[in-house]
């Protein structure tokens, strides 16, 4: 079996298989249970359910932004086929996210949603990190990056770090006040845009001595002397 092979036919099945497993779990305890307080879900089960959908956007959001920082300090290039994959089943999971709140939790009242999302700064943060994926999920494919052009999609796509950063906002607001688990989602989006910061910067100097390379050679005898 080749890698390509194995990649296709297996390691991608397997990753479409294991990125379901939340959504089949939340599925199965809200069936069991009847959305009952006594359930696997806790007292308040739609909240449970709202939450728990909305931190599984988080963390596939954040492991499609940690394919490219992982490729580049292991070198291993298979990675980055996954990476659309993880993308969008983080939005996905925004989409359950955004429908279990407007579905269980507000039963379509839209006068309510609009409300909520007009004074809950956390909940008008969310809404805005969703539209800000929706257009990243809609031109993911190969044929939407030939009709945008390489550059325009590269530049559409880096709105994945502004949504990085958002989602991590949000989900601090939400839990109201100084938690652990904000402030670790908040520091692995930290260190992997950080990455992307310092990657570009060192790419940018390289440029700057291959267009000077006399310079370049001189500050070098220079330092010689």
């Amino acid at each position: 079996m080749t890698r390509e092979t194995a990649i296709r036919w297996v390691a991608k099945p397997l990753v479409f298989a294991s990125a379901l497993i939340p959504l089949a779990w939340v599925a199965w305890a809200a069936v069991s249970s009847g959305l009952g307080p006594t359930g696997p879900l806790g007292a308040n089960p739609i909240e449970y359910i709202n939450r728990f959908l909305g931190d599984w956007t988080i963390r596939f959001l954040l492991l499609a932004l940690a394919v490219t920082p992982v490729r580049g300090i292991t070198g291993w290039t298979p990675l980055i086929r996954f990476r659309r994959m993880i993308g969008l089943f983080a939005f996905f999971y925004a989409c359950m996210h955004v429908s279990s709140y407007i579905g269980l939790d507000q039963f379509f009242d839209w006068t309510e949603i609009w409300k909520d999302i007009d004074k809950r700064n956390y909940i008008t943060v969310g809404m805005a990190t969703f539209v800000l994926l929706a257009p990243l999920a809609a031109t993911s494919t190969k044929g939407m990056i030939k009709r945008l052009g390489g550059k325009r999609w590269t530049r559409l796509h880096k709105l994945i770090y502004v949504a990085g950063i958002m989602a991590c906002l949000h989900f601090y607001m939400m839990r109201k006040g100084v938690q652990l688990e904000p402030i670790i989602y908040a520091s692995i989006c930290a260190v992997l845009l950080g990455y992307r910061v310092a990657a570009h910067l060192k790419k940018k100097a390289r440029a700057g001595k291959a267009e000077n390379p006399d310079r370049a050679g001189a500050g070098a005898g220079a330092g010689h002397r």
